[in-house]
C-alpha cells in the first residue's frame, strides 16, 4: 500500500519503529532521570499512543459482531447448507484450534516475554495508571463454571460496553444462526446492514492504520526510554517464537492434513499453489489474494468451481489460521512481558477467543489489531505493548497471511476430495 507521501505504509512504520527505538534508547542512556523526559513521555508520546489504541478499541465490537454474523450467514446461504457448509465450518474450527494451540505451546515453552528486570516491569505497570487494579485482578484464575456461564451474556449491550468480547462473539453466533434460519425481508435487510457495518469498519481501519507510523514511534519511545536495550532482546525472541509456530503449522500440519485427509501429495500441492502463496506473502491480505487463490484452486489444484469458490471465499474472511495463532502468541507474550500471570483456564479462554477472533479479523493488513487490543484489555494486560509489535508487524503479517491463504487452499483440496474424489494435487497412482 503506497501512500500519498510516496513511501509504502510498512516502510513508514519501519521508520517510526527505528526512530522511536533509537530516540528512546538515547534518552534512556543519557537522560533517564531527567525531569523533561518524564514530561515528554507523560504528556506527549504516551497520549499519542493511547489515542491510537482508543481508535482500535472503538472498532472492535462492531467489526467482530458484523464479521461473525456474516460468516455464519454465508455458511448457511441456499445451496451452501448441508455437507459442504458443515465440512467448511468444521475445517475452520479444527485447523484454527490446532494453529492457536501450537502458538500457545510455543510461548509457554520458549517464554519469549520472560526475563525482564522486576524493577523495570513494576515501573511499567505503575505507569499504566488505572490499569493496575485490573492487572492484579487478572492474576486470579477463573473457575470452569464461571467460564461456562460467562459465555452467555445477560445483556449483550452491557457485555459490549464492558468489553466482554467472548460474550459478544457468542451472541453474534446466535444471531447469525437465527438470521440463517429466518428467511424474511427483515432479516435480509439486517444482514445487509451488517455487511454495511463491516465495510465501514474496514474503511475506518484503513484510515486508522495510516496513523500507525506515528503511534509506533510514540509508543516505542515511551517503552524504550523506560527500559533501554532490554526491550529489543524481548522483541527478537517474540519474532522468533511467532515464525517458529507459523513454520510448524505451515510445514508440518498442512502436509499431514493434505496427505491424511486430502490424499494429496504435499509437494505437488505446494508447487501448484505457488502463485497464490507468493501473492499472499507480498500483499499481506487474504482479501487481495482471493482472485489468485480461486484461480489456483480451480485450475492448478483441480478443485471443482462450486467448492473452491465457497471454501476460499469464506476462508478469506473466516479461516484465519495464521492470524489466530499470531493473536494467541501476542497476548501471551505481552502477558509475560508485563508479568501478568494467566491460569490454564484463562489460556483456554484466550484460545477460544483467538479461534473466534480469527473469523472476526478483517482480511486486510493490520485487521487483527482491534481483536488483539480487546483481548489484552479483557485480561488486564496493558495495551501499550502493542507498540512493540507494530514495529515488526510487516514481516509477521506477510508470514501469517501466507498461512491463512494456504489454509484456504488446503481446506478446498480436502473438502473436494471428500466430495468428488481425487484432485490434481493427489499423489500419483502406483
Amino acid at each position: 500500500m503506497t501512500q500519498s507521501g510516496g513511501l509504502p505504509l510498512h516502510t513508514k512504520m519501519l521508520l517510526g519503529f527505528v526512530l522511536g527505538v533509537t530516540a528512546g534508547i538515547l534518552a534512556n542512556l543519557f537522560a533517564a532521570d531527567a525531569g523533561w523526559l518524564d514530561v515528554v513521555t507523560t504528556y506527549v508520546t504516551d497520549p499519542i499512543g493511547q489515542l491510537f489504541l482508543r481508535l482500535l478499541f472503538m472498532l472492535v465490537i462492531p467489526l467482530v459482531f458484523s464479521a461473525l454474523v456474516l460468516g455464519v450467514v454465508e455458511i448457511g446461504e441456499p445451496g451452501s447448507l448441508g455437507r459442504i457448509g458443515l465440512k467448511t465450518l468444521l475445517w475452520v474450527a479444527l485447523v484454527t484450534t490446532i494453529a492457536v494451540t501450537i502458538g500457545l505451546i510455543a510461548v509457554n515453552v520458549l517464554q519469549p516475554g520472560s526475563g525482564l528486570d522486576e524493577a523495570a516491569r513494576d515501573a511499567l505497570l505503575a505507569q499504566a495508571g488505572d490499569r493496575g487494579s485490573e492487572i492484579a485482578a487478572s492474576r486470579e484464575a477463573v473457575t470452569g463454571m464461571q467460564l461456562l456461564l460467562n459465555l452467555v451474556p445477560r445483556n449483550p449491550v452491557a457485555a459490549a460496553s464492558n468489553g466482554d468480547l467472548i460474550a459478544v462473539m457468542v451472541f453474534a453466533l446466535f444471531v447469525g444462526v437465527a438470521a440463517t434460519v429466518v428467511r424474511s425481508e427483515g432479516t435480509r435487510t439486517f444482514v445487509g446492514t451488517c455487511q454495511g457495518i463491516y465495510d465501514i469498519c474496514l474503511k475506518l481501519i484503513g484510515w486508522i492504520i495510516q496513523l500507525a507510523p506515528y503511534a509506533v514511534a510514540a509508543l516505542l519511545f515511551t517503552i524504550t526510554a523506560r527500559l533501554g536495550v532490554d526491550v529489543l532482546w524481548q522483541l527478537a525472541r517474540f519474532v522468533g517464537t511467532v515464525l517458529l509456530a507459523l513454520g510448524i503449522h505451515f510445514f508440518v500440519v498442512f502436509p499431514i492434513l493434505l496427505w491424511v485427509a486430502g490424499r494429496a501429495s504435499p509437494l505437488r500441492f505446494f508447487r501448484a499453489a505457488q502463485p497464490a502463496i507468493l501473492t499472499a506473502f507480498s500483499t499481506s491480505s487474504s482479501s487481495a489474494s482471493l482472485t489468485t487463490t480461486l484461480k489456483v484452486s480451480e485450475e492448478s489444484l483441480g478443485v471443482p468451481r462450486h467448492i473452491g469458490r465457497f471454501v476460499c471465499t469464506l476462508g478469506a474472511t473466516a479461516n484465519m489460521n495464521g492470524t489466530a495463532l499470531f493473536e494467541g502468541v501476542t497476548v501471551l507474550f505481552l502477558a509475560q512481558f508485563y508479568g501478568v500471570e494467566l491460569a490454564l483456564s484463562q489460556q483456554v479462554m484466550i484460545l477460544g477467543l483467538c479461534v473466534m477472533g480469527g473469523i472476526g479479523a478483517a482480511g486486510v493488513p493490520g485487521g487483527s489489531l482491534p481483536v488483539i487490543a480487546m483481548i489484552l484489555a479483557m485480561f488486564g494486560i496493558p495495551p501499550e505493548g502493542i507498540g512493540l509489535i507494530l514495529g515488526v508487524d510487516r514481516l509477521l503479517d506477510m508470514c501469517r497471511t501466507t498461512v491463512n491463504v494456504t489454509g484456504d487452499m488446503v481446506g478446498a483440496v480436502v473438502i473436494a476430495r471428500s466430495e468428488v474424489g481425487k484432485t490434481v494435487a493427489a499423489p500419483a497412482d502406483g
